[in-house]
């Protein structure tokens, strides 16, 4: 007791004592243990594994490896951890939905994205890949730095050479004391031409990185939706992205199927399929009838069957929302430099790994060069040997031991130790003149790889194009195609596809009053009935216009300021049959003199369509469809107006549409090949389609025309219509003054409108109270165009304001199957 007092005790504030304890043992499990080095991209553990392999010398082309065999060097000569640590960390390098590239070739039981763990490390075999010889590179030519190992009884690599940019091909993720990484797996052959490009243009910028690099590539493929969230991560080390599952519908003649291709990366198949299947039976998720696995070894199929009457999109979104189907992947570009952790940009993980492989290069060729240099020395000394052998093999002879010998021969003939040394090593047979032939040849190889070794290290230009034509010959050797798509827009499709698609009437009143109603509120009626009512209205307003459309259509409205507008029609408010609806001023932002003429529904902006715009004074212009997809919140402008006119209406020109035909007022149209309007820009003014008989007439309506078959429908404000051959209107050059399109008198009133004739489909008829009759386009009559026709509505004291086809009413078969929801009982 006295001899421990006696000592030397220092007081210790503990508070100190476990701060610094715990900074010590944090940098370890940073620097040494959790985070990957930002050159290489491998953790301690894994550059351990990869190096005890290559001593091992289980290469790509050696055969297999008892893992336990591998884990135990690992563990005895670099890793003093315990075996599972770094048994797991050898399985995931094989894993082929773990890595982009792997590292590890296994033969056995390596676990499964069902996250099956691996088969114990005794029955498992492994050995490097291809790829994984090429982060081991040169490692043997004096081109990174070795350290002793734990006991100070080996040297391990601090670093390996590597040609590979692992780091992001692979990413990598760990948890350390008060930080973490999660790099995401890229495409090989993306980063590689992001490198040359580097090489070749060193002031590069985010931008121009970023037209090769289109973002993470995930080895369980996916969606990814959004580039904000990856240009985020790439400018700032941090950022989000989502994930989706990658799945198609299939359809049998009942019902739908979802089918799951792809899942996001780091999610469990089967702990999905489960969730799935719980989702759909705690009725959290409707519509799921049956939830199967039918995944092999030819990838993913989990199958989801639905109920009869559920929405396939629909369903397919609340699994989005639900499950992983969707997840979120943090990026966190966190890596070890230099001994510290640090959040690294893009651009600056490229630029190290640059700056690694031009240490490499130059590091194996100063070794390369010594090399050369000292073989040549020796060649040197075995040319003089040649040059005077006769009086070299009499000293030798002469001389009392070898050690005098080699003396003698430094002395008479100025060789360096190494030199002599070799002249007694020589075999009597390199006297032959073959060999002395060779020795002449190899002296002479190696002073032009003196030359160019030593050229390497005085230009850069050399040393920048070794690095290019490495890297292009590991793109050629790990090329592979893109596994993750990339979708520019996320919420946009979210929003839509939670809604069904299906056919919906929106009506518009003269005050501006916008809603959209299923069809099937309305009933077909026989020609002449009276009809239903559409909608309520103000007393100083009336239903002006209707248009069928789908829920996920675009809605295209054109003003009588030539200015354009879009909306989605689902975004348009539902209501009752007899509802007044919502102003659509508060749906789009309209000028306060701006009146809406014309309603345009598009399920695409395809190239290969066209607006043809149509004015009151008869002038047309037709213009590129796809540039209008882009629309801004204010909208843009569609058509120049002269000061005298404005817009009637516009339609969709697509391929198979022929011909244009153009109808006033006073009842003339006039016909013309669609080629006689060619595509103009957006803002121009347009060409004469139609000049005017009658001083007051004026452009009501025009329709397109596919073939000489079709039938135009043409009603008047009487009510009163007919079905006319589209051949009877004859063709004529754009800007005549065209043919009669309808008898018109008293009794039928002016022309209100034309539609083209389609007996799959029924004609909806508009009054000015707002009344809405269906009617069977097959019942109504053929007649010429110099016709007048027959009573479709009888309007009374009104007239008809507006006509459009939809689809016609489905009905419902009685006898149709019913599916068995555990409801019926047995009767005896």
């Amino acid at each position: 007791m006295s001899d421990l007092l006696n000592q030397d005790i220092q007081n210790v504030n503990i508070e100190d004592s476990i701060k610094e304890s715990y900074l010590d043992y944090s940098m370890s499990v940073i620097v040494g243990r959790a985070l990957p080095d930002a050159r290489d991209g491998l953790k301690p553990v894994h550059r351990r594994i990869i190096y005890a392999m290559y001593e091992l010398g289980v290469t790509s082309k050696a055969g297999y490896k008892k893992s336990a065999r591998i884990v135990g060097d690992v563990i005895g000569k670099y890793h003093p951890h315990g075996d599972t640590a770094v048994y797991d960390a050898l399985v995931r390098m094989a894993q082929d939905f773990s890595m982009r590239l792997e590292l590890v070739d296994g033969q056995g039981n390596f676990g499964s994205i069902d996250g099956d763990s691996a088969a114990a490390m005794r029955y498992t075999e492994a050995r490097m890949t291809q790829a994984a010889e090429e982060v081991l590179r040169d490692i043997d030519k004096d081109t990174v730095d070795f350290l002793p190992n734990y006991d100070d009884t080996l040297k391990e690599p601090d670093i390996l050479p590597s040609r590979l940019p692992n780091l992001l091909i692979n990413g990598s993720n760990g948890i350390a004391v008060g930080m973490a990484t999660n790099i995401p797996p890229h495409r090989t052959d993306e980063i590689i031409e992001a490198l040359i490009h580097l090489v070749d243009n060193p002031n590069a910028t985010l931008d121009d990185m970023m037209q090769f690099i289109q973002g993470p590539d995930f080895p369980t493929g996916g969606i990814i939706y959004g580039k904000s969230g990856i240009r985020e991560a790439y400018e700032s080390g941090r950022g989000r992205i989502k994930i989706r599952a990658k799945t198609h519908i299939e359809k049998t003649k009942t019902r739908d199927i979802i089918v799951i291709d792809e899942i996001p990366y780091q999610v469990n198949k089967a702990r999905l399929v489960e969730q799935i299947a719980e989702l759909a039976r705690d009725k959290v998720i409707e519509g799921i009838s049956e939830v199967r696995d039918e995944s092999d070894r030819d990838g993913i199929r989990v199958v989801i069957e639905l109920k009869r009457e559920a929405m396939s999109e629909i369903v397919l979104n609340h699994l989005f929302k639900s499950t992983p189907m969707e997840s979120t992947f943090g990026i966190i570009l966190l890596a070890i430099y230099n001994k510290e952790p640090k959040i690294f940009t893009l651009l600056e993980l490229l630029y190290l790994f640059l700056s690694h492989r031009k240490s490499v290069v130059i590091r194996r060729t100063i070794f390369d060069l010594e090399k050369a240099k000292a073989r040549a020395h020796i060649l040197e000394g075995l040319r003089v040997a040649l040059e005077n052998i006769d009086e070299i093999v009499s000293l030798i002879r002469n001389s009392s031991d070898p050690k005098v010998a080699k003396s003698s021969l430094v002395e008479k003939f100025s060789l360096s130790e190494i030199q002599a040394q070799a002249i007694l090593d020589m075999r009597l047979q390199r006297l032959t003149g073959l060999e002395r032939d060779k020795i002449e040849n190899e002296y002479q190889e190696l002073l032009k790889e003196i030359e160019y070794l030593s050229s390497i290290l005085k230009s850069e230009s050399k040393l920048n194009e070794i690095i290019k034509t490495e890297l292009l010959e590991v793109k050629d050797k790990f090329a592979t195609h893109r596994l993750t798509a990339i979708e520019e827009d996320y919420e946009s499709i979210d929003i839509e596809d939670l809604i069904p698609n299906e056919p919906v009437v929106v009506t518009m009143s003269h005050r501006g009053y916008v809603k959209r109603v299923p069809v099937r509120t309305y009933e077909k009626q026989n020609r002449g009935g009276k009809g239903k009512i559409s909608a309520n209205t103000h007393d100083d307003d009336f239903i002006e216009s209707f248009f069928v459309a789908d829920t996920h259509d675009t809605i295209m409205f054109v003003t009588n300021k030539g200015q354009l507008y879009w909306l989605k029609v689902y975004r348009i408010p539902e209501a009752s049959r007899t509802a007044i609806g919502k102003a659509v001023v508060n749906l789009i932002n309209l000028a306060p003199d701006e009146k809406i003429m014309a309603t345009i529904t598009t399920k695409d902006f395809n190239e290969d369509k066209s607006l043809a715009f149509f004015t009151r004074n008869g002038i047309i212009k037709r213009t590129n469809l796809s540039e209008f997809k882009n629309i801004r919140s204010v909208g843009v402008k569609a058509i120049n107006l002269d000061e005298d006119d404005e817009l009637v209406t516009a339609k969709i020109v697509t391929p198979s549409i022929k011909e244009i035909l153009v109808v006033t007022y006073e009842g003339m149209c006039v016909r013309f090949e669609v080629s006689d309007a060619r595509e103009i820009g957006r803002v121009a003014r347009g060409v004469t389609a139609i000049k005017f008989k009658m001083p007051k007439d004026f452009v009501i309506g025009a329709t397109v025309i596919s073939n000489e078959n079709e039938e135009i429908l043409s009603v008047s404000e009487k009510g009163i219509g007919k079905r006319t051959e589209a051949n009877e209107y004859r063709i004529t050059k754009r800007g005549g003054k065209g043919v009669i399109a309808m008898k018109l008198t008293p009794k039928t009133g002016k022309l209100v409108g034309v539609v083209n004739v389609d007996e799959n489909m029924d004609l909806m008829v508009l009054t000015s109270s707002g009344k809405m009759i269906r009617v069977d386009m097959h019942s109504i009559r053929k007649a010429g165009r110099a016709t007048s026709g027959v009573i479709i509505v009888n309007v009374d004291e009104e007239k008809v304001v507006s006509i459009a086809r939809c689809p016609k009413e489905e009905k419902i078969d009685e006898d149709e199957e019913v599916e068995d929801n555990g409801l019926f009982t047995d009767n005896d």
